[in-house]
């Protein structure tokens, strides 16, 4: 004897439009915080904005030397050092152009906001980073490349 799910006692019928519930009963899943609040972004969101603000203002400021500059950030340095690398935790790290790929700025964002207690400390620490990182490529001093990033 072959029984139809369908025919059971409690077993629902045939689908005839969209799911409005979950399998338990519950509803439709919403976001736990609303577009509109501060906390709906991440931290590492919040970084890389931070990070593309600051490389934009260099990058207007100096726009035939940067203008293939990539900017990007990575979660924490390699654990092999360069050889010419201080065995110190690198904050960033340029990279020279190649036949390869263009010039490149690589930002560290845990070292970065471990050092940091706030908003406004993670954002000078970043100019600072990309200043000496750019300066050290362009062949000039951080405080040349952004000298707002060193009066505080």
């Amino acid at each position: 004897m072959d029984v139809e799910p369908s025919s059971l006692p409690g077993a629902p019928g045939p689908r005839s439009g969209p799911r409005r519930r979950d399998r338990r009963g519950r509803g439709r899943r919403w976001d736990l915080i609303p577009p509109h609040l501060p906390g709906y972004r991440t931290r590492r969101e919040q970084f890389d904005d931070t990070v593309a603000d600051a490389g934009a203002a260099l990058a207007e400021r100096f726009p035939r030397r940067l203008a293939h500059l990539q900017v990007l950030v990575e979660e924490v340095p390699p654990s092999d050092p360069a050889p010419w690398e201080d065995v110190t935790v690198l904050l960033g790290r340029v990279l020279p152009p190649s036949r390869d790929h263009p010039a490149r700025v690589i930002v560290y964002r845990r070292p970065i906001q471990t050092r940091c207690e706030g908003e406004q400390d993670t954002e000078e620490l970043v100019r600072q980073v990309l200043a000496e990182q750019i300066g050290s490529l362009l062949g000039i001093d951080p405080e040349d490349v952004d000298p707002e990033a060193w009066t505080a």
